[in-house]
């Protein structure tokens, strides 16, 4: 698969360095051609501008700060599938400083495909994920190539419904940033399926 990278930070390297060693073809996009060029030479990927990197992918990681998202996914042509791994954080208090950047994004290039994804955890988590980590995938199209994208970096693609619920993945975010912040474990917050809901699950008699 092609893959387009705008930004050239962490997120983008860990992510855009396991597509590569999962045999993907990737561009690494950034303001900086310099930084771009370097990324893209340590993880054996090429390096382009913004612009080209929205071009050149099937798939765009949207890998910028929160504030710019918008404006830099104006650069993606349509028909394209774009992953949102951002998180408007308020650093303060790990609030939400701006809900729902994914159908913000969505509402700027309605001719793409916007996945929210990536988002529950920080750069060092994808470099090596722990086996069977889930990633949940939030969106109205795109997610068959998300989710091998998900598989790619050695984890579990979680299907969270559509765009409208990125909305809540970005809260999720927002909350358990803010327990890791303060010394706790997210980790056992969630019961297995079978104990989710007793002994009868949605949609069962």
């Amino acid at each position: 698969m092609r893959i387009g990278t705008l930004g050239n930070g962490l997120m983008a390297e860990a992510l855009a360095g396991r597509w590569v060693e999962a045999g993907h073809d990737v561009m690494v996009g950034g303001r900086d051609p310099e930084r771009a060029a370097e990324l893209a030479k340590r993880i054996g990927a090429v390096a382009g501008s913004l612009m080209e990197a929205a071009a050149y992918g099937e798939v765009v990681l949207l890998a910028v700060p929160a504030e710019v998202a918008v404006e830099v996914a104006k650069l993606v042509p349509p028909g394209r599938t774009l992953i949102d791994c951002t998180n408007a954080l308020d650093h303060r208090d790990f609030t939400l400083a701006h809900p729902a950047t994914a159908e913000a994004i969505s509402r700027a290039v309605p001719e793409v495909q916007v996945v929210k994804a990536f988002n529950l955890a920080a750069d060092t988590v994808w470099r090596n994920p722990p086996a069977g980590l889930g990633v949940p995938i939030c969106g109205d199209g795109g997610l068959d190539l998300v989710a091998e994208l998900v598989q790619s970096v050695g984890c579990v693609p979680v299907t969270a419904g559509g765009l409208a619920r990125a909305k809540l993945l970005e809260a999720t975010a927002a909350l358990a940033i803010g327990i890791w912040v303060g010394g706790g474990d997210v980790r056992g917050m969630f019961p297995a399926l079978a104990d989710a809901f007793g002994t009868v699950l949605p949609g069962q008699p």
